[in-house]
């Protein structure tokens, strides 16, 4: 039993990247592993596969088809003679053939058939990039979210240490006369405040990491962890206009491809309906024999009716529509409209395209002019909070100013951390939508 566990352990464990398993999860290590787990991405990828089947079926119709038969009869019962009498008789027949059938022209419908396979193929292929392009997205958000989320539980841990050695000081400077219960009870009230705040951290990075790791399709987000960029000596930079930015994703994202693929699909549809109205024509021949006996009847023998019954046959067979109660019209006529809805789903597709840009690009303006405001605001809140801290430790100030003026750093550095992580991620995305890949 013990060497069954630990097979499995060893098995579950070369399914995982060599980061998994000896330490912390970079953003490349999340995104590869994601691209070859997500469920979304295999049915994308399975998807690619039965178009290339649907491709190969099409390209197979220009073969000709080959087919063999063998049969057994047998006739018994009374019937009349040449003599005019009756009699049991009974009779056998065996017979062999083989036949073919060869399509010379089917009214351009195989090769038309042919360029929609390619098509198909190309257009899930392009989806299925889109797949990954969504999910590789969605992983690096997630990692944003992680990483912010470990910084704010870092702040509220430091935030219930200086709380527990503040109240230390408090309830020492009390036991001196220097301090009032009220105080003491005030800094016990605050203490368990942050403490609150630690919770409450944990369980955030906590889901974070519960939202990475199902995005990942791991089983548990228990010892996962990511690793920490360094990230301090980040700076916004200057943003490319949306207009250029669009100018070079239209031609790369795989929406506008998949959906620009259609289109060409649609009237390669359009010209195999029409297909219809023009004639067949295909070549069929075959080989055959057969073998009788027939009781109280001299036969010849197996071989020599085989050799004397075989027959050979060659023939053309023409095709020509005349009237087909107009489902080749209307054939058309849909193939025609599925056509104005492919051109209509592919402007969708660029507009959509054209709106993302455009609000990742005024997300990332607001991020970064948020980033500016709140870094000031952090510094500010900290040197506040730093001479508040002096003037508390010399007794001019009480200590109600003193946890006001840390809370408010506190909460302007939180501020702070979550506008730098915003503007990376969103700063990132613009740059994955001119062709690059998302890095922290």
């Amino acid at each position: 039993m013990k060497k069954i566990f630990s097979a499995a352990a060893s098995l579950v464990c070369a399914c995982l990247p060599a980061a998994a398993q000896g330490g912390p999860w970079t953003l490349s290590d999340c995104i590869a592993y994601a691209l070859e787990h997500n469920i979304s991405v295999q049915q994308n990828s399975i998807a690619v596969s039965q178009r290339e089947v649907d491709l190969n079926t099409a390209k197979s119709r220009m073969l000709p088809g080959i087919s063999a038969s063998a049969s057994e009869n047998f006739s018994f019962g009374r019937g009349l003679t040449s003599d005019n009498t009756y009699t049991n008789s009974n009779t056998s027949s065996t017979s062999f053939s083989i036949g073919g059938e060869m399509p010379i022209f089917q009214g351009l419908d195989i090769v038309n058939g042919i360029k929609l396979g390619k098509l198909d193929l190309s257009s899930a292929t392009a989806d299925l990039e889109k797949a990954r392009d969504d999910i590789r997205v969605a992983v690096a958000q997630a990692y944003a979210q992680i990483l912010y989320n470990q910084e704010i539980l870092e702040v509220a841990e430091y935030q219930v240490a200086h709380d527990a050695s503040l109240l230390e000081q408090v309830q020492a400077r009390r036991d001196a006369g220097k301090a009032s219960d009220a105080e003491v009870a005030a800094q016990k009230a605050t203490l368990a405040q942050s403490e609150l705040s630690r919770t409450q951290a944990q369980g955030n990075l906590m889901l974070s990491k519960l939202d990475l790791t199902q995005l990942l399709e791991l089983p548990s987000p228990d010892g996962f962890d990511v690793v920490r960029p360094e990230v301090e000596a980040f700076e916004p930079q200057l943003l490319t206009d949306p207009e250029e930015i669009y100018g070079i994703a239209v031609g790369i994202r795989p929406a506008v491809l998949s959906a620009s693929i259609k289109v060409e699909a649609a009237d390669v549809s359009i010209a195999k309906a029409k297909g219809a109205y023009l004639p067949t024509l295909s070549l069929s021949g075959g080989i055959g024999t057969n073998y009788y006996t027939t009781s109280n009847v001299q036969s010849p023998s197996f071989s020599e009716q085989l050799r004397n019954n075989f027959s050979q046959y060659i023939g053309l067979s023409l095709n020509v529509p005349i009237f087909s109660r107009f489902s080749t019209r209307n054939a058309v006529r849909n193939a025609e409209l599925s056509r104005k809805n492919s051109a209509l789903q592919l402007e969708s597709a660029k507009k959509n395209l054209y709106k993302e840009i455009q609000q990742a690009y005024y997300n990332a303006l607001t991020s970064q002019a948020r980033y500016s405001s709140s870094r000031e605001s952090s510094l500010s809140a900290e040197q506040y909070y730093e001479m508040t801290e002096q003037k508390y430790l010399a007794g001019k100030a009480g200590i109600t100013d003193y946890n006001d003026a840390k809370n408010s750093y506190l909460k302007a550095k939180s501020e702070f951390l979550q506008a730098r992580y915003e503007c990376l991620f969103q700063t990132r995305l613009l740059d994955f939508y001119e062709g690059r890949d998302i890095v922290f």
